[in-house]
């Protein structure tokens, strides 16, 4: 029986000893208020966010709906931050010293977490105010600035949490610079196409969607954008990263940027085409575009149709004019439709085209080549085979 007090004794003594002088009742009470505040925590949410969520329905401003439905992470952990405390103030922590600094450390850590949450996640949907400098910089541009201050705020927030730590944050800021100088002399590529990516960006060049031709490199679609390189998909759908620093070296033409698309064409008639009949294909041809809708009239854009040269085997007729589209698919079906109206025009004008030929002449009268006669001496001593070749006596 003396053995068993004594085992119970033990029991108490070690219960009411606890972890780090707090007694396990009171340690069991912490644990409850922490599973309760993750309890109320759903319902606080789904109580506070539909609150809110109606009362931003009724005014005619969206923003302040995509900023409560933005918060929503950081109104989730309140709950968890009141739980926290009230647990630290349950503990009643005074005997110990560090533990109570600590304790209080973690609360105050925990609520500057919350805030530099909420003023982040914030950050999006507020990206609106920067609309008007996407006039200015591309749409890029502005996510960059947006990621800039995102991690402005993050570096604050982690900053302020070392500094409650008793953390000097000034030291490791200048040591990451040192770093930062040392990793720079190694990664000068690197930053030449930061640089670079940071230029496209800032001078609008290209943008997502555009159609562009890199000489010597690339063409195809732009799909991303990014500092250090770009992601252009050719037309057979294979993606090819070029770093930003090529861009620096190579010329970009942007097809999207065009406003007119051209055709230029060499038309040849025959030789035979008088010249009433030249005047006639190239006045038809111009009426033809002047009339068209399709194409861009000359105070909008060159426009020629001229006899041109005289090459070896046809006239040549010159037609430059651009049309209005610049689709690809509707410019070859005009293109099509033109090239129709050219064929009948020629024809009409009771002319072919021409193609390259080569005459060759020959005079009547001209004299026959003479026929061989070997000389006497060879036919000497030799004899004709059954073909009429001749050979000496040894078969040669």
């Amino acid at each position: 029986m003396q053995s068993i007090q004594n085992f119970w004794d033990i029991v108490k003594d070690v219960w009411q000893s606890g972890y780090m002088g707090v007694d396990f009742s009171t340690i069991a009470t912490i644990l409850m208020i922490l599973v309760f505040a993750l309890l109320v925590r759903g319902i606080f949410t789904r109580f506070v966010v539909n609150r809110l969520a109606r009362m931003a329905e009724k005014t005619e401003n969206k923003l302040d709906d995509k900023v409560i439905l933005a918060m929503k992470g950081p109104i989730r952990f309140i709950p968890v931050v009141v739980g926290v405390y009230f647990a630290f103030e349950v503990a009643n922590i005074q005997d110990g010293e560090t533990l109570a600094i600590a304790s209080s450390k973690i609360v105050r850590s925990l609520v500057v977490f919350n805030i530099f949450w909420a003023l982040y996640c914030a950050i999006t949907p507020l990206t609106f105010l920067l609309g008007r400098l996407e006039e200015i910089f591309s749409t890029e541009m502005v996510s960059f600035l947006v990621k800039i201050m995102k991690g402005i705020v993050a570096g604050i927030g982690a900053a302020t949490v070392l500094e409650l730590w008793g953390i000097e944050v000034g030291p490791i800021i200048a040591g990451l610079g040192i770093v930062g100088v040392a990793v720079a002399l190694g990664a000068q590529d690197l930053f030449k196409n930061l640089i670079s990516g940071f230029l496209i960006l800032a001078e609008k060049r290209f943008k997502a969607g555009d159609w562009v031709k890199v000489d010597g490199v690339v063409e195809g679609t732009v799909e991303k954008i990014g500092f250090r390189s770009t992601m252009i998909r050719r037309f057979d759908r294979a993606p090819t990263i070029v770093p930003n620093a090529t861009f620096a070296d190579r010329a970009v033409t942007n097809f999207s940027e065009m406003t007119h698309r051209r055709i230029y064409w060499k038309i040849g008639v025959e030789y035979s085409t008088t010249v009433a009949q030249m005047q006639v294909i190239t006045e038809k041809i111009r009426d033809y575009l002047i009339e068209n809708a399709d194409f861009a009239q000359p105070h909008e854009a060159t426009m020629f149709v001229v006899t041109d040269s005289f090459n070896a085997s046809s006239i040549d007729i010159m037609i430059y004019c651009f049309t209005k589209t610049t689709n690809w698919g509707d410019w070859l079906d005009i293109k099509q439709d033109f090239a129709y109206a050219i064929k009948g025009i020629v024809e009409g004008a009771g002319t072919g085209f021409a193609f390259p030929s080569i005459s060759v002449y020959k005079g009547e009268g001209a004299d026959e080549p003479e026929a061989f006669e070997p000389p006497p001496d060879f036919k000497k001593g030799h004899k004709a085979d059954a073909e009429g070749s001749l050979f000496d006596e040894h078969g040669q």
